[in-house]
């Protein structure tokens, strides 16, 4: 086993046990009789992160080297089927954790963010999309940056520039950026001072601007056409390209397209534990001095 993954996991189940002790109100609620598990659920998420942070789709395969590979860390592991449903029901928890975790770091209070979305294809097939339980959230959507449509969702980040995610949020392929925005700002952390954005040209409106600024947050964005010459534009080009590099590592390193998922809890916990995985490694990097 790495050596770093070996400490990351076991400070981040360390931490994560704390935190979900300290509140429970976090953790599914279970029947007042009846067994208790026996991986807990801070063993569960971390089993999750390191699944993500290995590469591992197919949770049959993960639970497989769990076993041969990790089972003196998790001497009790789950079947699939038991590891599924957990991992389902703690989906709000790892989302719970990403914010948790990223206030630990001491990239948390940069007053540049980055924000943007994604594709998150569901189905290819014309008979996937027709059975599908996703169908009524999934849609189908066109990706400007690939010049492609797709037929999925839509994961809508905020980001530092260190790549730390801040907020998030998944919707229908056709959902409009700005009003998501909106509903993520009373979800985003308080800030002491004014907070910049850099987003693409999706991002505009007196309205949507004028909202914005009402809670102190300035938006750089690139120049309309029949726009007079925007401040902020020369960040832009430098900047905005971290946005597209932390969405590939989630794309080509965590698989965040190859998530599995058939239901919208489990397509929800898939991409949560994704995220938590990216947080985990920038918060484990912050505390032991490494890059973020």
């Amino acid at each position: 086993m790495d050596t770093d993954l070996d400490t990351l996991a076991t400070a981040l189940y360390v931490t994560c046990d704390d935190l979900l002790k300290a509140h429970p109100e976090q953790v599914p609620a279970r029947p007042v009789s009846g067994f208790v598990p026996e991986t807990s659920d801070a063993e569960l998420v971390t089993l999750a992160v390191m699944q993500a942070l290995l590469g591992y789709t197919s949770e049959a395969r993960w639970l497989r080297r769990a076993h041969k590979d990790f089972h003196s860390m998790f001497p009790h592991l789950p079947r699939q089927s038991g590891y599924n449903k957990r991992l389902r029901k703690l989906a709000g928890v790892m989302g719970w954790l990403v914010g948790q975790l990223a206030a630990l770091t001491s990239v948390f209070t940069d007053d540049v963010w980055l924000v943007d979305s994604t594709p998150v294809e569901c189905a290819r097939s014309r008979e996937t999309v027709k059975r599908s339980d996703l169908a009524g959230w999934a849609e189908y959507g066109y990706c400007a940056s690939h010049s492609r449509w797709f037929w999925g969702l839509r994961l809508h980040l905020v980001a530092t520039l260190h790549g730390l995610p801040i907020g998030w949020a998944l919707t229908g392929a056709k959902a409009d950026e700005r009003e998501v925005l909106r509903a993520l700002l009373p979800l985003l952390p308080p800030r002491a001072g004014k907070q910049l954005v850099l987003a693409d040209k999706n991002y505009y409106g007196r309205e949507f601007e004028a909202d914005l600024a009402d809670h102190e947050i300035g938006v750089i964005r690139p120049t309309r056409k029949g726009e007079t010459e925007r401040a902020g534009h020369q960040f832009l080009r430098p900047l905005r390209q971290t946005i597209e590099s932390i969405f590939d590592t989630f794309k080509d390193q965590l698989d965040l397209e190859r998530h599995g998922g058939r239901t919208p809890r489990g397509v929800t916990a898939r991409i949560a534990q994704r995220i938590l995985a990216l947080t985990a490694a920038i918060w484990h990097n912050d505390h032991t001095g490494a890059p973020v």
